[in-house]
């Protein structure tokens, strides 16, 4: 599974510090998921920073 981070994102960084193995913050300032398969390891944080984004941003893929 991957995961996708969409043009609602506000930069809050809530994500990057629930799981820094898949996403980060991007050169513009919001984040961005990585452009892989999410590890067995983090599924389980990945899953918890899209249900915790505040504006919805983060989408399975």
């Amino acid at each position: 599974m991957k995961y996708f981070v969409n043009e609602s994102c506000i930069a809050c960084g809530l994500c990057v510090s629930t799981c820094p193995e898949v996403f980060s913050m991007g050169d513009e300032g919001l984040a961005v998921a990585a452009d892989a398969d999410v590890p067995d390891e983090a599924a389980e944080s990945a899953a918890e920073a899209m249900d915790s984004c505040p504006v919805s941003a983060i989408e399975e893929r």
